[in-house]
């Protein structure tokens, strides 16, 4: 919509994000990192689950001759990151549900560099995910990368993981007490934008509330990647409750 300043929408999700994941600048570091590690400068990108497109946004200001396809299921989210990246010819943004097993046909590209997530797969269960995986290692060209940034719980050490939450929530709450925004409070501020209202309740339609989905260990992903036809696979970034395991095809 003309005078929507969808510039502001996306640094006020990044916002929102990082009332949850304080470190969420450091995850997407290190991505990029691996990104030029194992690829190079210059990748052609599949953004998975985009959202408002948070990581194609540092990809092509780190690689400006990067190109990204953004994919994402969510009317409200790809509006906001249409309208960012609009008129960039390196972006092209796909509406499809990765639950369906067509949604690769709706791709403009066969195979990619890289396939990048942050904090999405966990709308997932198990199932659903190894047969993305499996998918993903199709698309991925060998020696390209697959990355998942997201909540991967180790239910062996389950005093750590209170101790964890207790703290990281006591540090939220004191945000929250400094005007911070939750989810919640976000998707109600998008509801009152002429510009989003229609597309955010439509995607409340399509999502619910919030995610029913899984959160495997890292080790469960690293494997599971490994047997969808992943080369090799292993955490490379983690944070006290986040992971980030990359595959090499």
């Amino acid at each position: 919509m003309t005078g929507t300043d969808w510039a502001a929408w996306q640094q006020s999700w990044d916002r929102q994000q990082e009332w949850y994941m304080p470190d969420r600048e450091e995850r997407f570091r290190v991505m990029l990192d691996m990104v030029e590690a194992l690829v190079g400068p210059e990748p052609r990108v599949l953004d998975l689950a985009c959202g408002t497109g948070s990581i194609t946004d540092r990809l092509l200001r780190r690689f400006p001759k990067a190109s990204s396809t953004g994919v994402d299921l969510d009317p409200a989210l790809l509006a906001i990151a249409e309208g960012h990246f609009a008129g960039d010819p390196r972006v092209t943004l796909v509406t499809a549900d990765l639950k369906d097993h067509e949604w690769v046909k709706r791709l403009p590209h066969d195979s990619y560099d890289a396939v990048l997530t942050a904090t999405a797969l966990h709308w997932l269960h198990s199932e659903p995910l190894t047969a993305l995986y499996g998918q993903l290692a199709g698309l991925v060209r060998d020696g390209g990368v697959f990355m998942n940034a997201d909540h991967m719980v180790d239910e062996t050490t389950p005093r750590i993981n209170a101790a964890e939450r207790a703290q990281r929530h006591a540090v939220m709450d004191r945000a929250r007490a400094a005007g911070a925004l939750d989810w919640a409070d976000w998707w109600a501020l998008a509801a009152k934008d002429p510009a989003l209202a229609e597309l955010t309740a439509r995607r409340f339609e399509i999502y619910g509330e919030h995610a029913d989905g899984d959160v495997p260990s890292a080790r469960w992903h690293a494997d599971t990647l490994r047997a969808a036809g992943f080369g090799e696979a292993r955490t490379v970034w983690a944070s006290p409750s986040d992971t980030m395991v990359l595959a090499v095809k």
